[in-house]
């Protein structure tokens, strides 16, 4: 059934189009005209200073449109290149295509989650009664749990929450604010979480009553406050909101918590009804004529809440919010390992996680578009911004890929770009960057910008302490600039720039390749089948099952891959149906956004399937690619990476078609000993046989650690100098400390199942490459034994 709008309403309550007008022509035309222009309902904007971008895709096809998405707060420079023969060089960027200088557009953000429902309360009620479940997050100043209120004109219904735990209850008249029609209960009066964040959540039940003489509010079925209210409650034409107000006709003051089961009723409820539906624990929708709107928020996933009652008062969420979280009644503590489905779980209830700094869609204008030569050359390409902030000229690189053209027959190497990845470190979006262009970035980002824009990512929670379960993929992605470090004194990377030392090399040996991102395996795994050999590369932790499964397949039907990637297949991610928000619950691994207490909020809410290590969730990286995770290193010690030590000098891959002269012993992999760079960081992957020496403590409860499949051939071994830092774990992620210099493991698998796999289980193999041919002699011998041969 389609949602009813607000003409519908207006026209079957008897008020026609004349009575519309009464309400405010100018504000509603300005409301429409910024719904229009955002897609939104009028929102409080945040404006981001500097040059901001992001493609309309990650990757385009050549003979397609690129479309650029830009906010600039200064006038600037753009040339779209693609990047060039030299590695770490700007001159050497092939321009092609420069535009005019630009004049300044800055555009705003919208961020923020709250429910809007556009078909508010109008019919005379001579007492009312608000009802939700909630567990609030951080609290900073005052936030808003319902309203049908727009400060300071157009004021009916506010119930609010502070950072000291007070709430306030207002009731007026649809017109002026008036201070003495609010009220507000003691400090304290709500329990606010302290510095442990998700382990000291509380959900409460909160009731606000008013019987047309007194208002009183109840916490957990207890009376926390009340005060006379005898003046009258008529409805502003404004709309209703869930986790929102609205000031100045704008919707703000957005809420920082999980709300469960809001209800609104026609009447008062009394103390015992409140002890009921207190014991009832957010699990049975109430029912009855009484009611103006009953929002159950069993939908579990999109953006749309339906009313249960009469009125049929849909509610549109608005900037996402969180499902998948459980209510009230519901224990998140549930079991690592063995069967539990969320469908199944009687006492589950519903819940929605709103966020104060949500956003996954920047919504702003293309400004820039560029029809990509149908001849382009498949590869990394980059949005060059070049302007001046802050008395300095500045650089912003806005990465894409661009694939082979549609008509153009596939090339015999697949190489595939951890755009997820890229995705997953994203957390400062909107920062100014720095002057210099070589930028050193870690999990949590660079210094945000000075407008406090939202910074979460997968390593960094919101700023309310809500941990990151989706991030958008319209949003600008500066951690994936060519030019971003890891490792300040070591020079390393492992996003864009850890994988284009493979791209550089790749085409001054003349070998012919294609290019996609994560995205596009995602949506089209059937595409790996097209190639002879696939090349995962760089840090391509982040994996959907689409992704998996298609691996998985393409080896079957003996498919070749070569894996120059570490901590590869790790996490779990998914996608919404627009492709515009990926999703990770993280628990049970370092990085993660949920303690173990919270493990039952780890099922996704695109597909309601478990989250968390791929291995875990029923996809283990292991199975395909005969590796497993081991740890990391320091990433700013030279002297915490390390080489390979050759196990097998008589492999074919040392001695066919190039002998590599190499003995039982030596290092390779290296600028020199602690020096970088080096093979051996900043993540590695290892046998199942390896870890299970490694592992110091009998296996978790309801667990096993499988045993190596069969045909695995150990080539050479990696060295991480472990008395130099860095974190090892065993396969179920708990801390272990290895007594030798365990690195990586470079093998050779043919698999029982079908298909073949280098797999060099470290994310610095490519960047080690630099400075040793005999890296890249290796590597043309597997490509040369999989098929592969240069152009020339």
């Amino acid at each position: 059934m389609a949602t009813p709008t607000r003409r519908d309403f207006l026209q079957q309550s008897g008020m026609g189009l004349t009575s519309v007008a009464l309400l405010g022509n100018t504000a509603h035309e300005h409301e429409a005209e910024e719904t229009q222009k955002t897609g939104l309902p009028p929102h409080r904007p945040v404006d981001v200073p500097g040059v901001h971008a992001y493609p309309a895709a990650h990757s385009v096809h050549a003979g397609d449109t690129l479309r650029l998405h830009v906010s600039a707060s200064v006038p600037y420079e753009l040339a779209i290149c693609r990047l060039g023969p030299q590695f770490d060089d700007p001159r050497a960027e092939e321009v092609q295509v420069e535009f005019p200088a630009q004049s300044a557009a800055p555009h705003p953000i919208y961020p923020g989650s709250y429910i809007h429902v556009a078909r508010s309360l109008q019919q005379a009620v001579s007492a009312v009664s608000l009802e939700v479940w909630l567990r609030p997050w951080r609290i900073s100043g005052v936030q808003a749990i319902v309203s049908q209120y727009d400060f300071p004109h157009r004021c009916s219904l506010a119930l609010t929450i502070n950072d000291k735990g007070q709430l306030s209850f207002y009731l007026g008249d649809g017109e002026k604010y008036r201070a003495e029609w609010e009220h507000t209960t003691d400090e304290k009066t709500l329990g606010i979480p302290g510095p442990k964040g998700a382990l000291d959540l509380r959900w409460s039940h909160l009731v606000a009553v008013w019987d047309g003489r007194c208002k009183r509010v109840y916490v957990n079925g207890q009376q926390v406050g009340e005060w006379k209210a005898q003046q009258p409650l008529h409805w502003a034409a404004v709309p209703l909101r869930w986790g929102a107000m609205g000031e100045e006709g704008k919707a703000t003051r957005f809420l920082d918590a999980d709300i469960a089961l809001p209800v609104i009723y026609a009447r008062a409820l009394t103390d015992q009804e409140i002890r009921q539906r207190l014991a009832d624990k957010g699990l049975t929708p109430p029912r009855g004529d009484d009611l103006l709107g009953c929002w159950p928020l069993a939908e579990e996933r999109g953006d749309r809440v339906a009313d249960v009652s009469v009125h049929q008062r849909h509610g549109r969420i608005i900037n996402g919010g969180t499902w998948m979280i459980g209510g009230p009644s519901f224990d998140p503590h549930v079991p690592r390992f063995g069967h539990y489905d969320p469908e199944k779980d009687p006492k589950r209830g519903h819940g929605l996680r709103l966020a104060s700094d949500d956003l996954y869609d920047c919504r702003w204008p293309v400004r820039h578009e560029w029809k990509i030569p149908d001849d382009a050359r498949p590869g990394l390409y980059v949005a060059r911004f070049r302007f001046e902030y802050g008395k300095a000229e500045r650089y912003q690189y806005v990465t894409f890929i661009v694939k082979r053209s549609k008509r153009q027959a596939a090339a015999p190497l697949l190489v595939l770009a951890a755009t997820n990845t890229w995705r997953a470190y994203s957390s400062t979006p909107f920062a100014i960057p720095p002057a210099q262009r070589k930028q050193v970035w870690g999990t949590s980002g660079i210094t945000n910008g000075p407008t406090n824009p939202p910074a979460y990512s997968f390593y960094r929670p919101h700023a309310a302490g809500q941990g990151t379960y989706q991030i958008g993929l319209h949003m600008p992605w500066p951690a994936a600039s060519p030019y971003v470090l890891y490792g300040g004194p070591t020079d390393y990377s492992h996003l864009a720039r850890a994988e284009r030392p493979l791209h550089v090399w790749l085409e001054r040996q003349g070998y012919l390749y294609d290019l996609i991102s994560d995205f596009d395996l995602h949506q089209q795994p059937e595409i790996l089948r097209n190639y002879k050999a696939f090349i995962i590369v760089g840090h391509n932790e982040y994996w959907s099952i689409p992704m998996y499964e298609g691996l998985q397949a393409y080896l079957k039907q003996g498919g070749q891959v070569i894996n120059l990637s570490g901590n590869t297949l790790f996490w779990r991610v998914s996608f919404d149906t627009e492709g515009t928000v990926m999703e990770c619950r993280k628990v049970d691994a370092p990085g993660d956004q949920m303690p173990p207490q919270r493990r039952g909020e780890a099922w996704h809410s695109q597909d309601a399937r478990r989250g968390g290590l791929m291995r875990e969730c029923g996809y283990p990286g292991w199975q395909l690619l005969g590796l497993e995770t081991l740890g990391w290193n320091n990433q700013g010690n030279p002297k915490n990476f390390g080489p390979f030590i050759v196990e097998n000098p008589n492999h074919p891959f040392f001695r066919q078609p190039e002998d590599l002269r190499l003995r039982k012993g030596e290092r390779i992999g290296e600028a020199g000993p602690g020096q970088t760079p080096a093979a051996n960081g900043h993540e590695f992957d290892v046998r199942l046989s390896t870890l299970a020496r490694l592992q110091q403590q009998t296996p978790p409860a309801g667990a096993h650690l499988p045993n190596d499949p069969p045909g695995i051939q150990l080539l050479a071994n990696g060295v991480i100098p472990w008395k130099e830092g860095g974190a090892a774990f065993d396969y179920f992620m708990r801390p272990v400390k290895p007594a030798t210099d365990q690195g990586a493991e470079m093998i050779y698998w043919e698999r029982p199942d079908g298909g073949r796999v280098f797999n060099a289980g470290t994310i610095g193999f490519v960047w080690a490459m630099l400075v040793d041919p005999r890296l890249q002699g290796l590597l043309r011998n597997v490509l040369a034994h999989f098929g592969i041969k240069p152009q020339r």
